[in-house]
């Protein structure tokens, strides 16, 4: 134990787990080479192959697999006892959200949240990307439909409603679905409840489509906003845009609007007992009235 490099076996466990030497060098910014050449000196400390080499290819032997189980399990312990005592338990959460939800819902809400939790830093990534926690970049994610991963701790964060939305001069036009053909219908490409499932809810055939075309909510918002149109919109994500009156319901109470589970949060077990994570999760369900998380 006393000559086992600790660097080596963090190139096993890396490449152990991705099955790839480049993978695992990009992974711990350094060389395949040095990957290999370190794993071939921890092979050769405990006596024992650990992988079988095909060209190019490695795959874990019976031996590599034992040992992956247990230094996995090892680097988790090790992370988590470090997050105990330092100070990133507490005072650091490194938030990945979806970025429409992060533009319009959270960041209004950061002021608060850390004048609640005095000393509290938070990082926060906004992309469609959704985060490596192998790698350990972020305690946690909020995430727009149900997550892709595996072995995730997933929390839903209630439903949403779905609904047109437009500016006051354009919604004094509007008395019923009829009236939407008259005006451009603002899509986001990327939502999952679309113009023409919201028709078909209502029992309509939708129009021919025209108006402007987003990739983003936040962007057809404010497209909306601007008088470009009638968006179909969460009324989380335009929750500002409502409150101000920039922007109204103009089919409420009219229309059969649509329900839908939108954004989960959701980590990895190893950040369940940060208390970052447990922090933020209840101030969450608490922002967007829901019950407490289980998890």
């Amino acid at each position: 134990m006393e000559q086992l490099p600790l660097g080596a076996l963090r190139a096993f466990e890396a490449a152990a787990r991705t099955s790839s030497f480049r993978s695992a060098g990009e992974e711990l910014g350094i060389s395949p080479s040095a990957v290999s050449h370190a794993i071939r000196k921890l092979e050769y400390l405990i006596g024992a192959a650990l992988f079988e080499r095909e060209g190019r290819s490695v795959r874990l032997n019976p031996g590599g697999e034992a040992l992956l189980r247990h230094v996995s399990s090892a680097f988790d312990e090790v992370r988590l006892g470090l997050e105990t005592v330092g100070a990133r338990s507490g005072n650091l959460l490194r938030l990945h959200c979806a970025p429409s939800l992060a533009t319009q819902w959270l960041m209004p809400r950061l002021r608060g949240l850390i004048a609640e939790q005095p000393g509290l830093k938070v990082r926060l990534s906004a992309s469609n990307d959704y985060p490596a926690f192998h790698n350990d970049d972020f305690d946690a994610d909020i995430c727009y439909g149900p997550p892709r991963q595996e072995g995730l701790i997933v929390c839903p964060l209630g439903e949403e409603l779905v609904t047109p939305l437009c500016t006051p001069q354009i919604a004094a036009n509007i008395r019923s679905i009829a009236d939407l053909s008259a005006h451009d219908l603002i899509e986001s490409d990327y939502k999952r409840v679309r113009w023409t499932e919201w028709f078909t809810a209502n029992d309509t055939t939708p129009p021919s489509q025209r108006g402007s075309r987003f990739d983003r909510s936040f962007m057809a918002i404010a497209a909306a906003v601007d008088g470009l149109g009638i968006t179909l919109e969460s009324t989380r994500l335009a929750e500002r845009e409502l409150a101000s009156g920039q922007l109204v319901a103009p089919l409420k109470g009219i229309t059969r609007d649509v329900s839908y589970v939108g954004h989960y949060l959701v980590f990895p077990p190893k950040a369940k007992p940060r208390r970052a994570v447990r922090m933020f999760a209840t101030w969450l369900a608490r922002e967007l009235g829901l019950p407490p998380l289980e998890f």
